[in-house]
């Protein structure tokens, strides 16, 4: 199943399930909402009626007054009404007074006179001076026949002497519920219907955007030459030059012209070198010029073989994806080594060298690598550190990691060269020969440091460089 289809799957699934839930809590609310504004409605009839009949009522002249005559007109009424487009042609109030023993003495229908209605709530809680309401079938085996009754009381200086009922049957409020109910059907099948049909047209687009991707994905796989899509910004548009670059990484073109001309340059002095001096020991000269040529060759090779293998040890850490083992390396130690390689070159310049490395630092990392690391970072310190120069190894912990930072006392970094320190092949002449360096060194103290999940910094501090590694 396409990921398109599921995406719009989800999405039916999720506006019909609102839909129904939204449209079903609605039509059940319809019902009730109508009955509360229509028994509202009531509730003021029903006040109104008491205080009209109040009089009468006192005098005892409702029966002999012209109440059920009016009564009985106001049933035989047609408004001829059009409400909302729905037409009402009768009226459907029915209207009965009782005493203060709930017998009625009057009713506008003209069957329930001089019935007792006082077990009625409309009529019994109404006497008892609360409010006083019910809603009752007229044919207890016919759900749609309920009647809504809401009592009034008529009072006597403050007394309940009557009440007077206000009847309503739901069923003359059955058609506005209905053509409500529809309308509301209508609408929400509508939306629904948009809803569902936004949905299929952004799964399609999501889905052809998608196929595009895969198309190109699958021709560069099969070594054609196509041209990446081309989307208006967002997470696609992310997405195609995420895969567009990941594309040029895993050919190699980039890196592998770049290492090739760089190369090329930096063994071309080195090889020019060994060619010129060999052509120059093929003819006679004096042991002293033979034996400086020959040291040229041999520091010309030496560096060649540096370069080499310093290039073949960057490769394999850049082909890293992690770490190939985790162990415990105690900094101080690791440090110690690190001097002890390089003790001939800090006496022959006669440096300082502090440490403030504490024994219980421990790094943890590839025991190879980090040795690497730090050595290279020491060999480059010592280059540019000048005869009985200042070299301090300080370490200390900050959070989950270490941090170690190398300061050599030297000239300042030029601002132009900083940025590029980290830079394959980038490399500033060295202070005592002149000569620049492989330019790998640094560039591999960094990769090494980001496969173990550090950081690095190099900065120009006061009388000297200092490089910070944080690492676990």
């Amino acid at each position: 199943m396409s990921l398109g289809l599921r995406i719009f799957l989800v999405y039916v699934l999720f506006v019909g399930l609102t839909g129904y839930f939204v449209l079903n809590t609605v039509m059940e609310e319809i019902r009730p909402g109508v009955r509360q504004s229509t028994e509202e409605t009531l509730v003021d009839t029903a006040n109104l009626m008491a205080e009209i009949l109040r009089d009468d009522f006192k005098a005892g002249t409702l029966s002999e007054n012209r109440w059920p005559q009016l009564l009985r007109a106001y049933g035989e009424r047609q408004p001829q009404a059009t409400i909302w487009g729905l037409p009402k042609n009768q009226v459907n109030h029915r209207i009965y007074v009782t005493d203060a023993k709930g017998i009625v003495v009057l009713d506008s229908s003209g069957v329930a006179v001089g019935q007792d209605y006082s077990r009625w709530n409309d009529v019994y809680l109404t006497l008892r001076g609360e409010y006083g309401a019910r809603s009752s079938r007229s044919d207890a085996g016919d759900p749609g026949s309920s009647v809504m009754h809401v009592g009034a009381p008529i009072r006597d200086n403050g007394k309940i002497i009557g009440v007077v009922t206000v009847a309503k049957p739901n069923s003359s409020l059955q058609p506005y519920v209905d053509r409500t109910e529809r309308r509301l059907l209508i609408y929400g099948a509508g939306l629904i219907g948009l809803g569902l049909l936004f949905g299929a047209l952004l799964s399609w687009w999501l889905s052809r955007a998608l196929h595009r991707l895969t198309g190109y994905a699958q021709a560069v796989s099969e070594g054609r030459r196509v041209e990446v899509p081309h989307y208006r910004g967002g997470e696609l548009a992310q997405l195609a030059t995420a895969v567009e670059q990941m594309r040029t990484q895993l050919e190699g073109k980039a890196y592998v012209e770049r290492y090739v001309h760089t190369l090329t340059h930096e063994l071309k002095s080195p090889l020019a070198a060994i060619r010129g001096a060999a052509e120059l020991l093929l003819a006679d000269m004096p042991t002293v010029q033979r034996l400086r040529f020959v040291g040229n060759i041999d520091s010309e090779s030496a560096r060649m073989q540096q370069l080499i293998e310093r290039l073949l040890n960057l490769a394999q850490v850049e082909q890293r994806q992690g770490l190939e083992e985790r162990v415990a390396v105690p900094l101080s130690v690791l440090v110690e080594q690190l001097l002890s390689a390089q003790a001939a070159r800090i006496e022959g310049k006669q440096l300082r060298v502090e440490q403030a490395i504490g024994s219980d630092l421990l790094l943890i990392g590839e025991p190879f690598l980090l040795r690497q690391a730090l050595g290279n970072l020491l060999e480059n310190a010592l280059d540019f550190t000048p005869a009985q120069g200042v070299l301090r190894f300080s370490a200390e912990r900050v959070g989950e990691q270490i941090e170690c930072r190398l300061f050599n006392q030297t000239a300042p970094i030029p601002d132009y060269a900083l940025p590029r320190l980290t830079e394959r092949f980038y490399s500033l002449p060295r202070p005592d020969t002149g000569r620049k360096s492989t330019g790998l060194g640094l560039n591999f103290v960094e990769e090494v440091v980001k496969l173990h999940g550090g950081t690095m910094r190099i900065r120009n501090v006061e009388k000297g460089v200092e490089v910070t590694l944080r690492l676990p």
